[in-house]
């Protein structure tokens, strides 16, 4: 069934915390096993990653469309309009956010804020000011900025500008222009899908 995973539809998982148990079912408890036999954090994160890879290419195909649209929304780092990517995939709002809320898990608005912070997060650890952050990651100002950080992680932009882990963000987000998708409009820069 698209938009399904274990025993839970993705669609459900907008803002839920949920246990991998009830996400995975009893793989889970495989997972942990042999998360606990390896001995190095660097052999956990690539049994994780390959464990990962494996479930993706189990799951359900996402329809291009919706991959062209995350990729743009990754391209732009979040600054894109939802109609223009609808627009430039051939559909509706409508169809393209029910078609991306049940393969991605999330309505396309709420990836694209999701990458958005996540770029203004990473632009913080990387020592720019906070006012340029919010200039440059298209937040209307500080305030705006500082709603979203505290919304989604809990801490203020200050704090979040201290945390070294955020500091892999070649590795996480790398710096690439989202490929053209066959039959699909290339994309002509952030923000402009």
């Amino acid at each position: 069934m698209p938009g399904r995973r274990g025993g839970r539809p993705t669609a459900g998982l907008d803002g839920a915390v949920v246990a991998l148990d009830d996400l995975w079912g009893r793989e889970a408890s495989q997972i942990r096993e042999r998360l606990a036999d390896v001995s190095s954090w660097e052999d956990r994160f690539a049994l994780t990653g390959a464990l990962l890879a494996r479930r993706c290419e189990a799951g359900p195909p996402v329809d291009p469309e919706v991959t062209w649209a995350w990729r743009r929304i990754v391209a732009g780092r979040g600054l894109v309009r939802v109609d223009r990517l609808a627009a430039g995939v051939g559909w509706s709002r409508k169809r393209l956010w029910s078609r991306f809320h049940t393969q991605i898990g999330l309505p396309p608005k709420r990836a694209a804020t999701l990458v958005r912070f996540d770029h203004a997060a990473h632009r913080l650890v990387a020592g720019a000011s906070a006012a340029r952050v919010a200039v440059e990651t298209g937040y209307a100002d500080q305030s705006h900025r500082h709603r979203d950080v505290m919304a989604f992680i809990g801490v203020t932009p200050a704090r979040v500008a201290g945390e070294p882990f955020l500091a892999v963000d070649d590795i996480a987000w790398p710096i690439q222009e989202a490929p053209r998708e066959p039959g699909l409009p290339p994309a002509a820069g952030p923000g402009a899908a």
